[in-house]
């Protein structure tokens, strides 16, 4: 039997960078709206992302 075929990335850095752009935007709109807190917590994630 063959081994099973190794994942690739789905998302490359610049996706996770372009994608952080996006929520920061996103977030200078919208800073007064109560989920705005979801996507501060999901644009640090991202910046972290990025880090690795």
């Amino acid at each position: 039997m063959s081994e099973p075929a190794r994942s690739r990335a789905v998302l490359s850095n610049e996706d996770f960078k372009l994608l952080q752009e996006a929520v920061l935007f996103w977030l200078r709109a919208n800073e007064d709206k109560p989920e705005s807190v979801k996507f501060s917590h999901l644009y640090h994630r991202l910046g972290s992302a990025v880090r690795r």
